[in-house]
């Protein structure tokens, strides 16, 4: 069992997907994560991808929602706060992803906690940061995709902006989340010093393209940023990129323009040198792409391969489950839900001495420990009822 972080406890108020992600990570880990949700669930919950449900949980539910104890609060009642204040004693880290400035109204926002918590790490996300003229806006990986110029550069030049297949920015913001927390732990650990830490989509969205805005900032800026024709990005040079082969696709990375020229037989007169691959990038792989496309993607790993030119085949879903080191690595794994359903999740991406964390808990339902976490810090059965009768605590399928 993975424990690099027992004994600690994290209070997560978390909705959407960065939020409960990043501190999924946390309690893979083996942190006592609390997540709060109000008495209908919080969002993660009523939409997820697909239209789909398993073990009557949404996708989007399954996807940050594991190794979590859940507690239904609703935060609008003082008997909540109160609770969500006594929690805040008595944990490590709270984390939240409200829209800044409304837990602040709660009484439970940064000022609040350090009084009750002098020691407490604070952890915020939020779309655009805790201040600054788009703190009220949406945000949403979308909306931060297009604003941030990721949809920009993911699109081509034929065809316009393109959004990425995934929230990229999400994904991202919640390993950023977790990397803030875990730095603020380590100086906690040595100092005692609590923190506050912020992460924002939009903060995230540059980031995930440190190479290109590097590029952009630092150099010659080109007039359109969007992938030019099958090169990947404004800022590489031919080959780099995806091309259709006969039948699929296959992407060439690394590797000597003239040793792909060779492995495809182009004209000796027509060939471009290795240093003029980025300058004449589009002449360059004008000749590649329909020699490429005469060839099956089996044929064209054989030529790739005995030159050392870096490739590989595009692979859709039913070949990425398939693929033999995705297996080997048991980056996808079974669990069983809290109803006996068989859950396939995506796997902890870091091993730890070799050992890969486990899922303790599955998604829980709605307040499935409301009660163990309430008796934990001392209420009986009398005040457990009176909170459930003021409605304070509850949840979706419970019969007080």
């Amino acid at each position: 069992m993975v424990d690099l972080l027992k004994g600690i406890r994290v209070l997560s108020l978390n909705h959407f997907l960065m939020g409960p992600v990043g501190v999924q990570f946390l309690a893979d880990l083996g942190a006592d994560v609390i997540a709060v949700e109000p008495p209908g669930g919080a969002f993660q919950r009523k939409w997820g991808g697909a239209d789909k449900r398993v073990d009557g949980q949404s996708m989007l539910l399954l996807t940050g929602n594991r190794n979590k104890r859940s507690l239904t609060l609703d935060l609008k009642k003082p008997e909540a706060v109160v609770i969500a204040r006594q929690l805040i004693a008595k944990s490590d880290v709270i984390a939240e992803n409200f829209r800044p400035g409304v837990l602040d109204k709660l009484g439970l926002g940064y000022e609040d906690a350090k009084k009750i918590n002098p020691q407490i790490i604070y952890a915020a996300a939020s779309g655009y940061g805790p201040d600054g003229p788009y703190v009220n806006r949406p945000g949403q990986d979308l909306l931060i995709q297009a604003l941030s110029g990721l949809a920009m550069i993911t699109g081509s030049r034929e065809q316009g902006p393109r959004a990425v297949g995934v929230s990229a920015i999400d994904h991202h913001g919640a390993a950023l989340f977790a990397a803030g927390i875990l730095a603020a732990l380590v100086r906690k650990a040595r100092t005692g010093q609590g923190c506050r830490v912020d992460v924002s989509l939009l903060s995230a969205a540059l980031d995930l393209q440190m190479e290109s805005f590097t590029c952009y900032l630092n150099g010659q800026r080109p007039d359109d940023v969007r992938q030019p024709g099958p090169v990947a990005g404004w800022y590489y040079g031919a080959p780099y990129g995806i091309y259709a082969t006969r039948d699929g696709h296959i992407a060439i990375s690394l590797g000597s323009l003239e040793a792909l020229s060779d492995a495809l037989g182009l004209p000796l007169d027509q060939r471009i040198p290795d240093g003029e691959a980025y300058r004449r990038r589009d002449e360059a792989s004008a000749m590649i792409a329909p020699s490429v496309a005469k060839r099956t993607t089996t044929e064209c790993i054989a030529l790739f391969e005995a030159r050392g030119i870096w490739h590989a085949a595009v692979n859709d879903y039913a070949d990425v489950v398939e693929d033999p080191q995705i297996v080997h690595n048991r980056n996808f794994q079974v669990v069983t839900g809290a109803t006996g359903t068989p859950i396939t999740l995506v796997s902890h991406p870091v091993r730890y001495d070799g050992e890969q964390p486990d899922v303790r808990l599955p998604p829980q339902k709605l307040g499935a420990q409301t009660e163990e976490i309430l008796k934990e810090l001392g209420y009986d059965a009398r005040t457990l009822k009176h909170l459930y009768d003021t409605g304070a605590i509850g949840a979706a399928d419970s019969h007080h």
